[in-house]
C-alpha cells in the first residue's frame, strides 16, 4: 500500500486554527458548512447532494409501496442546447429556494421554476468550435452554488460566477487554457468562501491539478498538483532523468468531497501520461490513479492511497469519492469509499488513509519493457463486477484468462474491462451500503515504442485500447461498506451510464441509455417503476421537497459515449392522485425508443406471426404506425391479447412486455396504422 501520514498531525492542528481564521475572512459564507453537511430536503445545494457526495435523499413520501403513482408534472425543453451529436447531458440539477439550476453539454446554464418548469433566465457559453482538447464528448456534470452565485466551469477552461437571480456574469477568469490541454467537466464545489475545481486533460499531456478560488471575485487561493515536481514529496516515483512529470496526467474528473471537522478535501485522480505505455515513466507515478486528501484551507498534502501503481490500463479513478460514518467492531469510524475502474470499492479511514477493510499488496504478472510494478493493491471482499474472461470473442486470443493487471506490449492482449466510470455512486448512511453503477466490456491493449515527448495540449497516448465487437452490459451492485462484500447485483442489457441516487424510502433511481428513467428496490435491485422520456437518461437525478410534496427531477439529454438519443429536456415527477393525469401530451411522454431486450424477445417469440420487420406473416397483423400509440397501450394488447393474438401476460414479465412494446413501436413508424382485424 502506498500511503503516507507525513505532516498529518501538524496538518490537523493547522486546519483547526485556519478554519476559524478563514470563517472570519469570508463573512459572506452561505450556505455554511453545517447546512452543506445535512442530507438534502427542500434544497439540493451541491453536486452529490451534500459535502460527503452521498447522493442520498432522506425523504420517504415516495417509497416502494406507492412508486407506481409517480408521474410527470412538467417537462421543459432547454432551447435546443446541446442536442448535436458531440454533446452529452450528464448534469445533476441544483435546487435552491424554489429554483432549479441546470447546465447542458454546451455549458449553457438555465434557471427554472420548480413549480412550473418555466425558464427564468439562461446564460449561453457560446463555446468556440475550435476547442480540440476535449477527451470524451462535450459535457458538464453540473454547477456549483453559494453566496447567491451559480459557479460554472467550462470546456474552454473558463471559471465564472453568475448572479442567481438574473444569470448575469459576476466574475469570470481563465482558470486554465484549453490550448494546453485543460478543460473543466466537473461541477465546481463551493465551501467556506471558496470555489474549488479540478481539471480534465490527461490525454493531452496535462499535469493534473486542483485549484481553490475566492467565491467573491475569483482570485486564486491555492493550487495542488497531482504530479509532484522534482524535490517534492512523491517525485521519486517518476524518472529522475526526464521531464515526464510535466506531462504526467493525474487529472481530476469529479467534484471533491469535504469533511469540515477534519478540515480535509478528498478526490481521486486520473491515469498517468502517456496512457498504455509505462516505458518512459518508470516508477509508481504518484499521485495518479490515487485517492488524495488535502488541507481544504491551504491545499497542502495530507495523505494518499494509490489504487493502481504505474497504471498501464487506463484504470483511472473518475468515480466521485463518498464519505460516510459507520461503526467498525463497535468503534465509530470516519470512512471514505471510492468505486474504481478496477472493479473494486476502496474503503479507507478518511482521517489517515488507512484501509478500514483490508487491502493486500499482491504480486502481479510482469513485463520489463513496461516497467511494471511488482505488486498491486487487492481489496479484501468482493469485486462489484467480473474481472476475468471465460471464452475470448472471435478473433482474439486469451492471455492469463483476461485477468486484471495482465501486462501487454506490441501484441494485443484482451482483458475484461469492468469498471465504474464517472456516473456517481450513492451511499445509504443508515444501512451502510454503497450502490455502484458500472459497465462490463472486453478491451484489447497494445503499446508502441519510440514515444516522443510532446507539448501540453498535444494528444499524448503511448498505445491503444480497442473494444471487442460484443455486447456491452451494465451492472448495478450493492456493496456492504463494513465488509466490502456484495449484497446483490443486477446485470443490465446495456451499460449503466447515469449514476444513482438512493432514498430513505428504499428506492434507487437510475437512468437508462434507451430513454427510460427507472426506480428499483434498493434492498434487492428489483425494478419497480419506469418512465420513457424523449432521450437517453445519462445523468443522476435530484430529489427534493416543495410545499409538502416530494419531487424527483432528471435531465434527459443523451450521451455521446453511451450512443443514446439526444435531447434537451428536464423532467420533473411527483406522486399523482388517483384519477389525476399529467398535462404533458402522451406523444411527448413515450416517443419510440429502441429496446435491445425487446428486440431479442420479439425475435424469439413474435417473428413467426408478425415477420422480422413487422411486415406480417403467418396470420399475424402487420405492425405499422404503432409509434402513434403509447407504450402502455401497446403493452396492454400484448398482455391481454387482441383478435387472433393470444395473451402473453403469463409468458412474459410486465417489464419484458414493456420492452417488446417499445420495440414494436419502432417498426414501420411512417406507415399509418391500418389494422382492423
Amino acid at each position: 500500500m502506498q500511503n503516507s501520514k507525513r505532516q498529518l498531525l501538524t496538518g490537523l492542528l493547522l486546519s483547526i486554527c485556519l478554519s476559524s481564521l478563514q470563517a472570519a475572512e469570508f463573512s459572506q459564507i452561505r450556505p455554511d458548512a453545517d447546512t452543506l453537511m445535512q442530507l438534502p430536503v427542500s434544497n439540493w445545494l451541491s453536486n452529490g447532494g451534500d459535502l460527503y457526495n452521498r447522493n442520498f435523499s432522506p425523504l420517504t413520501q415516495i417509497n416502494t409501496e406507492n412508486i407506481g403513482q409517480l408521474g410527470p408534472v412538467w417537462r421543459t425543453h432547454l432551447e435546443g442546447s446541446g442536442i448535436a451529436a458531440k454533446y452529452s447531458g450528464e448534469a445533476q440539477p441544483i435546487i435552491n429556494e424554489g429554483v432549479m439550476y441546470i447546465i447542458t453539454g454546451a455549458d449553457d446554464v438555465f434557471a427554472l421554476s420548480i413549480e412550473t418548469g418555466e425558464i427564468l433566465w439562461s446564460n449561453m457559453a457560446n463555446l468556440s468550435a475550435e476547442i480540440s482538447t476535449i477527451c470524451c464528448g462535450w459535457t458538464s456534470r453540473g454547477v456549483g452554488f453559494g453566496e447567491d452565485k451559480v459557479f460554472v466551469g467550462q470546456l474552454d477552461g473558463v471559471l465564472k460566477a453568475l448572479d442567481k437571480e438574473t444569470g448575469q456574469e459576476v466574475w469570470s477568469i481563465q482558470a486554465e487554457a484549453w490550448e494546453e490541454g485543460y478543460t473543466i467537466t466537473s461541477a465546481p464545489l463551493y465551501f467556506n468562501g471558496m470555489v474549488i475545481s479540478g481539471f480534465a486533460g490527461a490525454e493531452f499531456a496535462a499535469r493534473g491539478r486542483v485549484k481553490a478560488y475566492s467565491a467573491d471575485d475569483g482570485s486564486l487561493l491555492w493550487t495542488f498538483y497531482t504530479v509532484p515536481a522534482p524535490g517534492e514529496f512523491g517525485a521519486d516515483t517518476w524518472p529522475a532523468d526526464s521531464d515526464a512529470w510535466q506531462t504526467g496526467g493525474g487529472t481530476v474528473w469529479h467534484t471533491p468531497a469535504v469533511d469540515p471537522e477534519l478540515g480535509m478535501i478528498y478526490f481521486s485522480t486520473g491515469n498517468p501520461g502517456p496512457d498504455y505505455n509505462g516505458a518512459i515513466r518508470a516508477g509508481d507515478n504518484l499521485f495518479t490513479a490515487s485517492i488524495v486528501a488535502l488541507d481544504v484551507y491551504t491545499g497542502e498534502y495530507r495523505w494518499h492511497f494509490q489504487q493502481v501503481h504505474h497504471d498501464l490500463w487506463d484504470f483511472d479513478a473518475p468515480n466521485p469519492v463518498v464519505l460516510f460514518d459507520l461503526d467498525y467492531n463497535g468503534v465509530p469510524r470516519k470512512g471514505l469509499a471510492q468505486a474504481g475502474k478496477t472493479g473494486w470499492v476502496y474503503i479507507l479511514d478518511r482521517s489517515n488513509g488507512e484501509p478500514l477493510v483490508g487491502i493486500e499488496e499482491r504480486p502481479v504478472p510482469q513485463e520489463p519493457r513496461q516497467a511494471t510494478a511488482a505488486t498491486q493493491p487487492y481489496p479484501v471482499g468482493d469485486a462489484f463486477v467480473s474481472q476475468t474472461l471465460d471464452i475470448p470473442p472471435e478473433g482474439f486470443n486469451m492471455v492469463n484468462n483476461g485477468a486484471i493487471f495482465t501486462p501487454f506490449w506490441d501484441e494485443p492482449v484482451l482483458l475484461r474491462r469492468s469498471e465504474a466510470n464517472w456516473p456517481p455512486s450513492t451511499v445509504d448512511p443508515n444501512k451502510g451500503v454503497m450502490y455502484v453503477c458500472a459497465g462490463e466490456r472486453q478491451a484489447a491493449y497494445t503499446t508502441r515504442e519510440g514515444v516522443e515527448p510532446v507539448e501540453s495540449g498535444d494528444r499524448f497516448t503511448g498505445g491503444s485500447m480497442s473494444f471487442a465487437p460484443i455486447a456491452v452490459t451494465g451492472v448495478v451492485a450493492a456493496m456492504d461498506l463494513r465488509t466490502n462484500q456484495r449484497l446483490w447485483s443486477q446485470r443490465w442489457s446495456s451499460r449503466c451510464y447515469s449514476g444513482l441516487v438512493a432514498t430513505a424510502g428504499n428506492l434507487l433511481f437510475a437512468g437508462r441509455n434507451n430513454g427510460r428513467f427507472t426506480a428499483m428496490d434498493s434492498r434487492d435491485g428489483s425494478k419497480l417503476w419506469e418512465f420513457m422520456t424523449d432521450a437517453g437518461v445519462n445523468a443522476p437525478p435530484t430529489i427534493f421537497e416543495h410545499e409538502g410534496e416530494q419531487y424527483v427531477t432528471v435531465f434527459s439529454a443523451g450521451n455521446l459515449l453511451a450512443g443514446s438519443n439526444r435531447g434537451d429536456s428536464m423532467w420533473t415527477f411527483k406522486l399523482l392522485e388517483e384519477g389525476e393525469e399529467t398535462s404533458i401530451p402522451l406523444e411527448q411522454i413515450t416517443p419510440p425508443q429502441p429496446s435491445s431486450e425487446g428486440l431479442a424477445l420479439f425475435r424469439q417469440t413474435c417473428v413467426f406471426c408478425h415477420g422480422l420487420r413487422g411486415e406480417g406473416g403467418h396470420n399475424g397483423m402487420p405492425l405499422e404506425g404503432l409509434a402513434a400509440f403509447g407504450t402502455d397501450h401497446v403493452a396492454s394488447i400484448i398482455s391481454n391479447g387482441q383478435n387472433s393474438m393470444p395473451a402473453f401476460a403469463d409468458t412474459f414479465t410486465a417489464s419484458q412486455i414493456r420492452s417488446i412494446a417499445e420495440h414494436v413501436r419502432t417498426l414501420n413508424p411512417r406507415i399509418p396504422n391500418r389494422n382492423t382485424r
